[in-house]
């Protein structure tokens, strides 16, 4: 007897098969980050001292907070959760939502979901199996998270508890992206409203503990309210070696069954292809610049790039607000200096100059995450079908592509010169010559460069060799590099990353290694071109 979820477990191997090397990659990387984090606490805080010291500085400094999480502890375990732990729960929603949609509106999007419907299968069958798929996907993670801890010598509970909330956090996601895939027509659209939720759960938890309470001990927080209205916050609420509050996760579970609920009950009411939020009509005419490459490259990245740009532009302002109290605490914490002298890649010099390179760092790397996004954006116009068409009319294939590359670089540019004018307008102000500032974390900032075009230019070789792995392949490696010391990767790893090579502060460069990269940076660029030029397109 045929039911609408007829067809729900073969449809759900098919997804496993489609995902047998993208979901083991997440899942893998997660898990490792985790492992290097925890393997590496007693190599960064050897001593109770050290612990205190650290935690201290953190409960007085947002920018540590929002990155990081409410302290609960000195022991080894807290120190864990304290330093990885929302973001491994960060990393499983971008798993698990962007899966669900892979599994659902794209397929939609690209007729598969009709041409399947088209056999004994039923209506719900297809989100049913990417349902299946993604929660089986998360309690895998929560296992192998909770191994991962208990082999470094962490308390089994303490560390299942922590693996719990991480997965738990996923499945929640999975749910706001089953609801997403119903509201739109487009899995981008859909993929931006789930990235979205996600975005603002773990600013809501970042919030919450930026606002928490200091306990009168002077280290361990008290998250403020809004942490209980998101599922990363929820994670942290469980307070894994500090309690382990299990009864939490039926928070994530009650979000999930809810959305899942709600999901099924807009499928019924809506046609397959079409999303319950109208497309809004385009304008009459299309601009000229629309006829040019370039100009069509703009268009398609333009919210991309405006994104990315008010987010930089904001963290720099953070930087710039935080640098003088920051400055107060490490002139007497020589811990957190060292830190931040890894993070900034060595050399001793002065705190601020190491502040600011460490902040910068980490700047680049989210640049780059901006540069490889803007540049994958060509494979979803591929694999969508979109540029077959465009490429069937006198364009040819360099110049597409092309167009799509010079808009991805020239916004990585900008974002790297508003950092440092956020951040030396805001710090001048208070310090004094905010010109000299500007002028001077500019020469800082744009060291980043070499290293950014390396991950653009590996973003293209890639699609131009593997178009349908490109989007993992691209994303994996970024912490590595600036952030492997802080976890415990061995050096022969960081070395990889582009990033582990560069200068702290403008002083320090030379020419040949920032050459390299640069050279190295224009032929993997020319690489993905010529490869792409030769290749067939894929879907």
């Amino acid at each position: 007897m045929s039911t609408a979820y007829t067809g729900t477990g073969r449809l759900a191997r098919l997804a496993l098969r489609r995902d047998r090397v993208q979901l083991p990659v997440w899942i893998l990387s997660t898990v490792a980050l985790g492992a290097f984090a925890g393997s590496a606490t007693d190599s960064q805080y050897p001593t109770e001292a050290d612990r205190l010291a650290v935690l201290r500085v953190a409960v007085e400094t947002p920018g540590l907070l929002m990155f990081r999480a409410a302290p609960t502890g000195t022991s080894d375990g807290q120190m864990t959760a304290f330093g990885i732990l929302a973001f491994l729960a960060l990393m499983a929603g971008f798993m698990s939502t962007l899966a669900v949609v892979r599994h659902t509106r794209q397929n939609e999007e690209t007729g598969r979901a009709e041409m399947i419907g088209a056999t004994a299968v039923g209506r719900h069958a297809n989100l049913s199996a990417a349902l299946t798929v993604v929660v089986g996907a998360n309690v895998v993670l929560a296992a192998l998270t909770g191994l991962a801890f208990t082999g470094n010598g962490l308390p089994a509970a303490g560390s299942f508890a922590a693996g719990a909330g991480v997965g738990a956090a996923g499945i929640a996601f999975a749910g706001v992206a089953a609801v997403a895939a119903q509201l739109t027509q487009g899995a981008r659209a859909a993929n931006g409203i789930a990235a979205t939720v996600v975005g603002v759960a773990y600013l809501l938890r970042g919030l919450a503990d930026v606002f928490g309470e200091v306990q009168p001990d002077g280290y361990t927080m008290t998250s403020a309210w809004p942490s209980w209205l998101s599922p990363i916050g929820w994670t942290m609420q469980m307070r894994p070696f500090a309690g382990d509050r299990w009864w939490v996760l039926v928070l994530p579970v009650a979000l999930f069954a809810v959305l899942t609920a709600a999901s099924f009950a807009l499928t019924a009411r809506r046609d397959v292809g079409l999303g319950l939020l109208a497309d809004r009509p385009g304008p009459a005419r299309a601009s000229a610049a629309l006829l040019s490459p370039l100009g069509l490259a703009w268009r398609l990245q333009r919210g991309t790039v405006l994104g990315w740009t008010v987010t930089i532009t904001a963290f720099g302002l953070l930087v710039g607000s935080i640098a003088n109290a920051v400055a107060d605490e490490l002139a007497t914490n020589e811990n957190v200096t060292g830190r931040l002298d890894d993070l900034a890649g060595g050399g001793g010099h002065a705190v601020m100059d190491t502040f600011f390179a460490a902040m910068l760092t980490t700047i680049g790397v989210l640049v780059a995450g901006y540069l490889v996004q803007a540049l994958l954006r060509a494979r979803a116009e591929e694999s969508s079908g979109r540029a077959e068409a465009v490429l069937a009319t006198a364009t040819g294939r360099l110049a597409w592509l092309g167009g799509h590359l010079v808009v991805a670089t020239a916004g990585a540019v900008a974002m790297l010169g508003l950092a440092a004018v956020s951040i030396g307008l805001v710090y001048g102000a208070s310090a004094g010559d905010p010109a000299a500032q500007v002028r001077h974390l500019a020469g800082t900032a744009y060291l980043q460069l070499p290293a950014v075009l390396i991950l653009a230019g590996l973003a293209v070789a890639l699609f131009g060799l593997v178009p349908r792995l490109s989007v993992g392949l691209a994303w994996s490696g970024f912490v590595l590099g600036p952030y492997g010391s802080l976890l415990g990767v061995p050096e022969a790893v960081r070395d990889v990353s582009p990033f582990s090579h560069v200068p702290a502060v403008p002083a320090d460069a030379t020419l040949a290694p920032m050459a390299v990269m640069s050279v190295l940076a224009l032929a993997l660029g020319a690489t993905g071109l010529t490869l792409f030029r030769r290749r067939n397109l894929a879907s």
